[in-house]
């Protein structure tokens, strides 16, 4: 059985770490580094970083906070936001990212993920998926922090990202993000069932039984959290031991 990864999630806007709810509404919360490092002391397994304004700006400006987070953090770190070319891709592994994540220029120009996946390998590279619901059964993919619709069938376009080499998908349902209510548990089930990379689940984890709902009712990988970390409702310690007491399979 696989071990699902407990993994925060940290959105920033000009090196503040903030949070909203349904990619609105952001809140200033402090310096991302600080909240990685308690993070990585608590025992999380993953860091992701999301510049939630590098693609309408068209750039990514965390190069920064990643040298100084990698030089003290030892767990993979994802980065995302404003990646449009190898080159912004390799500034950032280069800072020490272990991963990048890419969603609008993917959906710009889905050869990217080949290049990328080609050039750097596909564990390297990650499909971040912005979904909103459109009916029981169908999710619209959107970019640019969840504000511009693609016509995009966001699990046909989960199974052509895979197809073009991409290692892992980071989906995350903009309904549910911020609002501590719960995951968009059919999406992640519809996407995970349909694929065979690993998936993080990300937007609406709000208590502790949420977290096994998602990994109990699909085959996600892993489980991105950002509010209750954040505002300390929950700790990481809290987590992997409600998961081994519930038959989870965590990372130690």
């Amino acid at each position: 059985m696989r071990n699902v990864r407990v993994i925060a999630r940290l959105d920033i806007k000009n090196n503040f770490l903030i949070k909203g709810i349904q990619l609105e509404g952001l809140r200033k919360l402090g310096n991302p580094y600080d909240f990685s490092k308690k993070y990585f002391e608590s025992g999380i397994d993953e860091i992701i970083y999301m510049d939630s304004v590098a693609s309408l700006y068209n750039r990514n400006s965390l190069n920064e906070i990643i040298e100084k987070t990698s030089k003290d953090i030892f767990i993979p770190i994802t980065v995302g936001g404003g990646i449009r070319s190898i080159d912004d891709a390799n500034k950032l592994l280069r800072s020490g990212a272990d991963k990048i994540a890419i969603n609008t220029a993917a959906v710009e120009n889905p050869r990217i993920l080949e290049e990328l996946s080609n050039r750097f390998g596909s564990s390297t590279i990650v499909l971040s998926v912005e979904a909103k619901k459109k009916t029981k059964e169908t999710w619209e993919a959107y970019t640019n922090n969840g504000r511009e619709k693609t016509g995009l069938d966001a699990i046909n376009w989960c199974l052509e990202a895979e197809k073009l080499g991409v290692g892992e998908i980071l989906i995350t349902s903009v309904d549910k993000e911020g609002t501590c209510k719960g995951f968009d548990y059919d999406l992640i089930k519809s996407v995970s069932e349909k694929i065979f990379i690993p998936i993080i689940a990300s937007g609406g984890m709000g208590e502790l039984t949420h977290f096994e709902k998602v990994v109990k009712s699909s085959n996600c990988d892993g489980v991105a959290i950002a509010n209750m970390l954040h505002y300390k409702k929950i700790s990481v310690k809290e987590i992997k031991n409600f998961s081994i007491k519930n038959n989870i399979n965590i990372r130690a």
